[in-house]
């Protein structure tokens, strides 16, 4: 029993070690990612709109590609409409 007792509490004193280097880290990260943000804001926005639009343009390029939503664009709209009620739903009740 005493064994046991022993190992458990290396166990946690182990884990409590990495849970202190991991917040450590994650603050000097976050400092880092902050000061670039704050240096260079207009590159940021500029990859994140890029970022974007490229997502859509791919999504647009795909759906072009498939011929039944091709020859039935209001197909296209339902299916969006569809998809966005079930993830509100799926969102409102994971909240």
């Amino acid at each position: 029993m005493n064994l046991l007792q022993s190992q458990k509490e290396r166990a946690e004193a182990e884990i409590k070690k990495i849970e202190k280097i991991s917040e450590s880290l994650t603050g000097k990260f976050s400092t880092v990612r902050d000061s670039a943000f704050a240096r260079f804001p207009m590159i940021f926005v500029l990859l994140s709109s890029f970022g974007l639009v490229a997502t859509f343009y791919g999504f647009e390029k795909v759906i072009d590609q498939i011929p039944y939503f091709n020859e039935n664009p209001h197909m296209i709209l339902m299916t969006g409409v569809v998809v966005l009620v079930l993830t509100g739903a799926l969102y409102k009740k994971l909240n």
